[in-house]
């Protein structure tokens, strides 16, 4: 076995620690992030010729090093912050923080990591990080909706007695402002101000709609068929494929739960035996189930079904809205897995269905596990036109 690199990454600079198979300490250096300082450390690592990256935070902080690092053809394990944290408490008793500690504890976590289901290794898939950028604009220009929007309301509120109604277009405001000439300053102003915004918001909208239908292509390019699960659409189903990268790297759907914040925590005491739920997980991923739970409930779906059964056995709200997520969640994975193994087939696979390749698709033996007590949601047949999620009691 060759040397473990730790990283402890920020944006200006990263401090790197190498130790070998038995944890001995080889050497540590603080480099720069711009082009000279990246060089010097890449230089550094290659110095040893059998080596790993492990960086602290890749979907964060450690994304930009990490995602070079790859480029650059270098071997990258994504370390968790809270692995690295638990053991650098345990490393140094007290869990004080410098960068030469993280980047040990970095290093240390990778080497002792166990090997299932292991650190996830850092892959730069091109339509995976260009999805996640356009889904981080899409978010973006929705907050900035959201803001010119409320902005409008107050204004409008001023102009017209009660206001505006709740969900306004900009069509619609534009339609009501052209009712109204105010002869005062103050009015004229507001006036002007709202048509300002009007233009704002027209603006948004198209840039809106011009991300939403990049998103689909880019979705659809890729044969995924999560937008024919109600309740996502091309900014859902690109956010789940960005942030999710390699379900494969997900044992198997309650660990894609757990993950997501949709699996409930044990809050058991004694005789006592009850769960709360989880704030922990990515939120992003959590609020996308969530938006999809919102709209099953709104639709005559299966999963409305579900939720008002668990309501009629004495289930409160929250709880029932906790179960359907959760079982949104099994339906997800099981899409993404279905999906995932269709492309690996596909490109392990030549043209007129001969194999490309002698090494076997990595999708095998990969189905999720069914338990008794907690079945994954059946998904709908793979059609065209967007069909409502089965969920069963």
């Amino acid at each position: 076995m060759g040397v473990i690199i730790g990283m402890d990454p920020h944006k200006r600079s990263a401090t790197i620690e190498v130790i070998d198979s038995t944890g001995r300490r080889l050497s540590v250096g603080r480099f720069g992030t711009d082009k000279v300082g990246y060089a010097e450390m890449l230089a550094a690592g290659r110095a040893h010729r059998e080596r790993v990256w492990a960086v602290e935070g890749c979907n964060g902080i450690g994304r930009h090093i990490a995602h070079r690092l790859v480029h650059d053809g270098e071997t990258v394990l994504d370390v968790p912050a809270k692995l690295s944290a638990q053991v650098r408490t345990f490393a140094t008793g007290n869990g004080r923080k410098t960068d030469p500690v993280d980047a040990h504890s970095v290093a240390l976590a990778a080497l002792y990591a166990p090997p299932d289901p292991g650190l996830h290794q850092v892959l730069v898939e091109e339509d995976l990080v260009v999805m996640g950028l356009l889904v981080d604009r899409r978010d973006e220009l929705g907050r900035a909706r959201t803001q010119t929007l409320n902005r409008l309301h107050r204004l409008l509120l001023e102009l017209f007695p009660g206001g505006a109604k709740q969900y306004l277009s900009a069509p619609q405001a534009r339609a009501l402002v052209a009712t109204t000439k105010p002869r005062d300053l103050p009015g004229k102003t507001r006036r002007r101000i709202v048509v300002e915004l009007i233009g704002a918001l027209e603006a948004i909208d198209r840039k809106i709609k011009t991300a939403e239908k990049d998103l689909t292509a880019l979705v659809t390019e890729r044969g995924s068929s999560l937008m024919e699960l109600t309740g996502i659409g091309p900014t859902g189903a690109a956010r789940l494929l960005a942030d999710v990268g390699d379900i494969h790297r997900f044992r198997d759907k309650d660990r894609f739960a757990s993950w997501n914040g949709t699996a409930p925590l044990d809050a058991s005491s004694g005789a006592q035996q009850r769960h709360r739920l989880s704030r922990a997980g990515n939120r992003r991923i959590n609020r996308t189930l969530h938006i999809m739970a919102v709209v099953q409930l709104r639709n005559p779906t299966p999963g409305r079904e579900f939720y008002r059964a668990k309501k009629a056995g004495g289930t409160p709200s929250m709880m029932a809205m906790r179960s359907l997520k959760r079982r949104l969640s099994n339906i997800v994975y099981a899409r993404m897995l279905s999906d995932q193994q269709r492309r690996d087939h596909d490109m392990a696979t030549g043209p007129g269905g001969q194999r490309g390749s002698d090494s076997d698709s990595s999708a095998t033996g990969s189905q999720p596990h069914t338990g008794t007590s907690d079945k994954p949601l059946p998904g709908p047949a793979t059609t065209k036109p967007r069909t409502p999620v089965p969920a069963m009691s």
